[in-house]
């Protein structure tokens, strides 16, 4: 008679559970990506008070390596070029600083509102 040796077991694996516990993980780090990036964007769009007599207003990219800054300077605005060479004034805008105004946003429609409308199209 031949003696069968013992077969290991394998142990049951609830494949229901570790989907979901992948699919959460994946949800969980999804999350942190789009949060680091809020909180980047917020950030950098902080302004500085307090005294703050330099600014950036706008940048634009020239080249690769070469870029033009607007920059304010205790109520001055220069054009400057910024490159591999270094930097350089190139203009020296004269006067008064005009006052920038942002329009205000215009107020979004109640969602009932919204909701109606969206029934009426179909």
């Amino acid at each position: 008679m031949l003696a069968r040796a013992p077969v290991a077991s394998v142990p049951d694996i609830n494949v229901t559970g570790e989907l979901i516990r992948v699919m959460l993980s994946l949800g969980a780090i999804v999350a942190l990506i789009f949060a680091a990036a809020w909180l980047t964007r917020r950030l950098q769009s902080r302004q500085f008070g307090g005294g703050r007599r330099l600014r950036c207003i706008e940048s634009m990219p020239v080249s690769t390596r070469e870029r033009v800054l607007l920059i304010e300077a205790d109520g001055k605005r220069l054009l400057v070029g910024v490159g591999a060479g270094g930097v350089r004034a190139l203009h020296v805008y004269e006067g008064t600083v005009p006052v920038e105004t942002t329009p205000a946003p215009a107020p979004l429609p109640p969602f009932a509102e919204l909701l109606s409308r969206l029934g009426r199209k179909s």
